[in-house]
C-alpha cells in the first residue's frame, strides 16, 4: 500500500502561481511514476502532468508551458508548479502513482485525497 497526502492548495487569482506537494509513503519500493489528475465540477477527470523515476515528464495539452512537474525521490514527493493560472484550472487536484506509461492512459495504483484549487478571475 502507498499513501499520498497533498499539500499546497488553496485561492488564487487569474495569473497567479501555486505550488502542489504531494509526499508518498508506505511501499514506495514500488513506486515507478508519479503524477496529478485534475477535476473541475461537472468534468470528467483529466491528466495534467506526470513524472517517472528517471525524470520523464508528460504534460496535458492544456498545461504545457504553465505547469511543471518535478520530483525529490529522496523524499518521496513530487511537485506540481503551476504558473499562470486562469479559471479553467479550478479542479481539485489528485496525486497519483502508477506505471508511468500506464498513467498517462489513466492506469492508476494509488490516488491521493485531493487537494482544491480555485482561480478566481
Amino acid at each position: 500500500q502507498v499513501q499520498l497526502v497533498e499539500s499546497g492548495g488553496g485561492l488564487v487569482q487569474a495569473g497567479g502561481s501555486l505550488r502542489l506537494s504531494c509526499a508518498a509513503s508506505g511501499s514506495i519500493f514500488s513506486i515507478d511514476g508519479m503524477g496529478w489528475y485534475r477535476q473541475a465540477p461537472g468534468k470528467a477527470r483529466e491528466l495534467v502532468a506526470t513524472i517517472s523515476s528517471v525524470g520523464i515528464t508528460n504534460y496535458g495539452d492544456s498545461v504545457k508551458g504553465r505547469f511543471t512537474i518535478s520530483r525529490d525521490n529522496a523524499k518521496n514527493t513530487v511537485y506540481l508548479q503551476m504558473n499562470s493560472l486562469n479559471p479553467e484550472d479550478t479542479a481539485v487536484y489528485y496525486c497519483v502513482t502508477g506505471p508511468r506509461r500506464g498513467l498517462l492512459l489513466g492506469k492508476v495504483d494509488y490516488w491521493g485525497q485531493g487537494t482544491q484549487v480555485t482561480v478566481s478571475s
